[in-house]
């Protein structure tokens, strides 16, 4: 461990949020936000300020193993060589594949990059980025001639208008949501617009929400291009000088309009001549936009509908205004610039044009540089069930759980003849199906550079000593190099010469040609790659460029420098004229949207580590409206079956008035690690964009009904639960050891509770135990004067205060004459919990809050002072808000 403290960047979302982490002497390490980074100026989120919490060692993968048996490195690395050299041998380089993600840094991503398509010879190297981010990549090249994101953080809080598109800033993004937020708070007359089919902590404090159809963007920007040119609100000056395909695309907005519109739309006229007015009459517009465009069948389309707005009015490239891509990963802009996906090269260049296929050839000195598109990530994985790819590297991402239809996805990999998994966990749904497992470096251990999501290259800085023998996903890509036979472009001594080769590839011949030129940094030193401070793309040698801002006065990299607008054909619309939806049948089917939690990362690798992320949402769930509910049979608290043609899965019911009829929400964390049956994606058509590839997670379609069990509980262990015995089970940390509950088709026998607690290697175990004249059992075990497990399970799903039993499991010591109280499930007047968890960053629970608006606190920064509730991030206000309504409400009453 180093001493003193480090400057990194969060490997969480795209905001890329500057870190100051400080090894303490206890080994813990403490962290801060960095007060001097440009994009966060010291703030960070909850997951954020969580970091610390999750670097322990204990679920960490620290040896290679070959066949679930430790190895050496070098018989690994042999292996890997002698399998992926074995299959190019006999089946061509199109039989091998890598599998990659926005988790790792630009120095691995250029090296896996480099290593398949410019010497195996093939493109068959893809990305989770693929999954959130190839439809905004894909909308900008038609458009812009490259992928070109042109605004900058600073446009946020200098725009009149902001527009969230399919975005939950305020959980996704949440320091961004806290500058717009403090942005507003000095200029009321900045208006935030928010287009979203749910209710979410974005919408909250929104001058309008438009709840609108899922998957209907296109439409609704198809006809607000229509309303400018109608109202005289064109750039007309911009549009003859810069653009091309204007009149195209107009006349196919035109087909959106009156009924057509509102039907596609499910909005009103008044909303829509109110939002259409605002965008008219507002030249400081910034439209913000991400998964909930990106991820469909016509998320390109979406992206460029949105461009064609901006392209008409001229609000792009200045101060202020732009349309503007918001990456889901911290690396996500990184993997782009290095041509990670299947359909791109290196530096932003192009798989297709012969000019950008020359410079990378020669560049590398790579005779075998691949010349056509490899398989994009769902066309991967089947290439790897029909038996196509006989050799797959898959690093630093889950596709087990992230890709849609994943049973079938987990079938393939289980089904590849060999498969190598770099992981930083033990244990993961995809590491289970590995032949080979490298123990890769995470974050604080590793050293590289990543991007965010306004083109800002930042360090990631090691503060931590590798463990076991964990070592650098570069590092690994080059030893596999070498061994087959490719040392001379391979020779890496560290990820500052990985940097500097990256730097000068973007440079060469470019001359301003492509947008993506960070020559200035192409020769740096050690010692200056150690020190370097965050920096915007483009940073060409010698110039000094507006590295802010694109397009403003044109400039862009289709070879007449002129933008594309893109015409969208008017989609078939249902004939009905209602806008609102009748409850369901049992057998209807509804749309499910899936998404992210404010506090959880992925498929929780890291974020399922820390108790205080835990608290805020610690089961896998399922949103529906009240309406739908009700004629599913359906009440908060239940568990509920959801199917498609693909699989089921169980989540617990949140009926709420926040999702609308004929749609349902649920996150998409939770894996096999953590549930018995919650794997989201199971149930998500692999449903492509024709253009990006890229998957549509919001539009399957489900069939919900009620769970019937037998027996539902809740226990706290001091040991990891097992999942797997349950129907239904939901397994997280809390303070003191992890949380269970579950429900099943019948009452489980003692002795296999005492194993799913963990307890069946406990000696002396002594139990306290009571049970109803219903059946329902409450237990609880002790071990001399400590108190191992608790549990309690009932005939119905189980009421009690789960954050007393959560409390009472923390007391150190346990006398005799006590014991009995653990089953009472509710805290005595003099022992007040929290109730669930709101404010993660300060471990504030409900109870609490509602306390503190009973002494007197009448507002989210007056709860705050009582509670240090929404001080940190600011994510949790929205929640604050709505339990001040209704404690309000409820004291009128």
């Amino acid at each position: 461990m180093m001493e003193g403290t480090v400057r990194t960047t969060c490997p969480y979302c795209g905001v890329g949020c500057g870190v100051l982490a400080t090894p303490q002497p206890d080994g813990t390490v403490h962290i801060a936000g960095d007060p001097e980074h440009p994009a966060n100026f010291g703030k960070l989120c909850s997951k954020g300020a969580a970091l610390g919490e999750t670097l322990g060692l204990e679920t960490r993968l620290l040896h290679p193993q070959v066949n679930g048996k430790r190895s050496s490195w070098e018989d690994a690395l042999d292996l890997i060589a002698d399998k992926f050299s074995t299959a190019i041998k006999e089946h061509g380089p199109d039989s091998v594949a890598f599998y990659l993600s926005g988790q790792i840094l630009t120095e691995d991503y250029y090296v896996a990059n480099k290593l398949m398509k410019g010497f195996i010879g093939s493109a068959n190297i893809d990305t989770n980025s693929r999954l959130c981010m190839a439809s905004s990549v894909a909308g900008h090249k038609r458009a812009f001639g490259s992928d070109t994101v042109p605004c900058s953080y600073e446009d946020l809080e200098q725009a009149d208008l902001l527009v969230l598109v399919g975005s939950n800033l305020a959980w996704c993004h949440p320091v961004l949501h806290r500058r717009i937020e403090e942005a507003r708070a000095k200029r009321p007359q900045m208006k935030l617009v928010v287009i979203d089919p749910r209710e979410t902590a974005s919408s909250e404090g929104a001058d309008l929400h438009l709840a609108i159809k899922p998957d209907a963007d296109t439409a609704l920007f198809g006809g607000l291009l229509a309303y400018l040119a109608k109202n005289g609100a064109l750039d007309t000056d911009y549009i003859q000088q810069h653009t091309v395909g204007f009149s195209e695309a107009l006349e196919a907005a035109q087909a959106w309009g009156g009924e057509a519109l509102k039907r596609a739309t499910r909005l009103s006229h008044a909303e829509l001549e109110v939002f259409y007015q605002l965008f008219a009459n507002t030249e400081k517009s910034v439209t913000v936009y991400s998964q909930g465009v990106n991820q469909s069948s016509q998320g390109t389309d979406k992206v460029n509908a949105i461009l064609n707005c901006h392209l008409a009015t001229g609000r792009i490239g200045r101060a202020g205004m732009g349309p503007f891509s918001i990456t889901g990963q911290p690396n996500a802009m990184g993997g782009r610039e290095v041509g990670g996906l299947a359909n791109m090269l290196a530096a932003h260049m192009e798989l297709g044009n012969p000019e950008h296929h020359s410079i990378v050839e020669r560049f590398w000195t790579a005779p075998k540089l691949a010349r056509e598109p490899g398989l994009k990530a769902v066309e991967l994985f089947d290439a790897v069930a029909d038996g196509r790819i006989k050799a797959l590297w898959i690093m630093g991402t889950n596709p087990a759980d992230s890709l849609p239809n994943a049973s079938k996805v987990e079938a393939a990999i289980a089904s590849c003849p060999f498969v190598v998994v770099s992981e930083v966990a033990q244990q993961t749904d995809t590491s289970r199906h590995a032949n080979v497992l490298l123990p890769s470096a995470a974050w604080g251990e590793k050293a590289g550079t990543v991007t965010n999501s306004e083109r800002r290259i930042s360090r990631q800085r090691a503060f931590l000593d590798l463990p076991g023998e964990a070592k650098p996903d570069y590092w690994q890509l080059t030893q596999v190099a070498q061994r087959m036979g490719f040392t001379a472009a391979f020779e890496y001594g560290s990820p500052s010469d990985v940097f500097c080769e990256h730097a000068k590839l973007s440079a060469f011949e470019n001359n301003g040609k492509r947008d993506f030129d960070i020559g200035a940094y192409a020769e740096l030193s050690e010692e200056a790659y150690d020190g370097l401070v965050p920096f915007q793309w483009p940073a060409p040698d010698g110039a000094k460029p507006d590295a802010t801002h694109f397009f403003g006065n044109g400039g862009f990299f289709h070879a007449d420098q002129k933008a594309r607008f893109i015409a969208m054909q008017c989609a078939s619309t249902s004939t009905s004229t209602s806008y609102d939806q009748e409850p369901l049948t049992q057998s209807d089917h509804l749309t499910l949207n899936t998404g992210r939690l404010r506090d959880q990362w992925h498929t929780m690798t890291r974020t399922g580590l820390s108790s205080r992320l835990c608290g805020h949402m610690p089961e896998p769930s399922l949103d529906i409206s009240p309406v739908d509910a009700e004629a599913l049979g359906l009440a908060s608290g239940d568990i509920a079956r959801g199917r498609s043609e693909h699989g089921e899965v169980l989540l617990r019911v949140v009926a709420t008035s926040r999702q609308k009829a004929g749609t349902v929400f649920a996150p998409v964390h939770w894996t096999d690690q953590f549930s018995s049956n919650a794997r989201i994606d199971k149930l998500v058509a692999a449903e492509l964009d024709p253009i990006s590839g890229q998957p549509a997670f919001k539009q399957s379609k489900v069939s919900v009904e009620r769970y019937a069990g037998k027996a539902y509980g809740f226990a706290v262990t001091r040991q990891k639960p097992e999942v797997k015995g349950f129907d239904y089970a939901a397994a997280v940390p809390c303070a003191g050891g992890w949380r269970l509950e579950y429900a099943h088709d019948r009452q489980m026998q003692h002795a296999e509770l005492q194993i799913a607690l963990g307890l069946s290697g406990a000696k002396d175990v002594q139990w306290v135990q009571y049970t109803d004249s219903a059946g329902g059992r409450r237990a609880a075990a002790f071990e001399g004067d400590q108190l191992l497990a608790v549990f309690m399970e009932t005939a119905q799903p189980v009421v009690l205060s789960r954050s007393h039993l959560i409390a009472v499991f923390e007391r150190p010591r346990w006398e005799a004459a006590d014991r009995l109280s653990v089953l009472s499930g509710w805290p005595s007047a003099d022992q007040p919990a929290k109730g669930a968890i709101v404010c993660s960053c300060m471990n504030v629970g409900v109870y609490e809050i509602q306390k503190s608006i009973a002494e007197g606190a009448h507002c989210t920064n007056s709860i705050g002072a009582a509670t240090g509730a929404g001080t940190n991030c600011g994510s949790c206000c929205s929640e604050l808000s709505r339990i001040l309504h209704d404690q309000s409400q409820l004291a009128a009453e």
